[in-house]
């Protein structure tokens, strides 16, 4: 095998610069970003028209995801939620979907729940946890199923029998 000659090798002190690079580094640096706001108006500029919030369930893995206006209210982030949620028949299966037997938690950590008319834009956050209500409230309906609530539960085998 054959070396280089030392012909072909460029040498230069620590003095000089190369100038074989030098040429890229100032045609391709960007300038500088400068963001022009219209002088009126500024206010809806600048909200969002869309926000992308993550609603988790209680006992449920992972969350749903929801795509609303920011002017919605808690109460409809809860009806889009359960709506979203059995649209895509996640487990486990909710006894019930009305949304008055549910409250919204910035966390699963958190005992105070938000208020129904409180506007998504306001609440500074845009991951939730739904949980449902006690049993003991009044606002929450419960649908009777009248073939497990009887006393004979095996009645709902019946219709498979026909």
């Amino acid at each position: 095998m054959t070396s280089a000659s030392p012909a072909h090798r460029r040498k230069f002190s620590g003095k000089e610069q190369p100038e074989k690079h030098s040429g890229l580094l100032r045609r391709f640096a960007p300038a500088p970003l400068t963001l022009k706001l219209p002088s009126q108006d500024t206010d809806s500029f600048l909200r969002p028209s869309k926000m992308l919030l993550n609603v988790t369930f209680d006992k449920c893995v992972g969350a749903v995801q929801v795509v609303m206006s920011p002017e919605d209210t808690v109460a409809d982030l809860i009806k889009t939620a359960l709506a979203f949620y059995e649209k895509e028949k996640r487990r486990p299966l909710l006894k019930n979907t009305h949304p008055n037997c549910y409250d919204l938690h910035y966390s699963s950590f958190t005992l105070e729940s938000l208020k129904g008319d409180d506007k998504l834009l306001n609440l500074g956050s845009r991951n939730f946890f739904l949980r449902s209500k006690p049993a003991t409230s009044s606002s929450c309906f419960r649908k009777p199923n009248t073939a497990i609530d009887s006393a004979f539960p095996w009645m709902v085998f019946v219709p498979l029998m026909l």
